[in-house]
């Protein structure tokens, strides 16, 4: 069975919310940022800045809140995290480091 974390008391959780991101997507950019797990297509593209495939993965509500989503990782999120499929997928190397 996979590993159980507390987002409820995530230091990042408020500005989450601040930023009016869903909570149903709070977990998946928590274990992404926190303990480098990989999120869904719609969080993988907006972490790549990709953003035809963002809108290509993103329900009704998240279509309405990308601009949320690049303003909480600009502002919130660890700059190394972020931005580019290489810099995914260097941050998602470093779970098992």
């Amino acid at each position: 069975m996979g590993q159980v974390y507390d987002f409820y008391s995530h230091p990042l959780r408020k500005s989450l919310e601040q930023f009016e991101i869903p909570e149903y997507m709070h977990e998946g950019i928590l274990r992404y940022v926190s303990h480098h797990v990989k999120p869904g297509d719609f969080l993988t593209s907006v972490i790549c800045n990709d953003l035809q495939l963002a809108v290509a993965h993103a329900d009704g509500t998240n279509m309405n809140l990308l601009k949320n989503y690049v303003q909480w990782f600009y502002n919130e999120a660890p700059g190394g995290c972020w931005g580019s499929k290489e810099k995914m997928n260097d941050w998602l190397a470093k779970r098992n480091q």
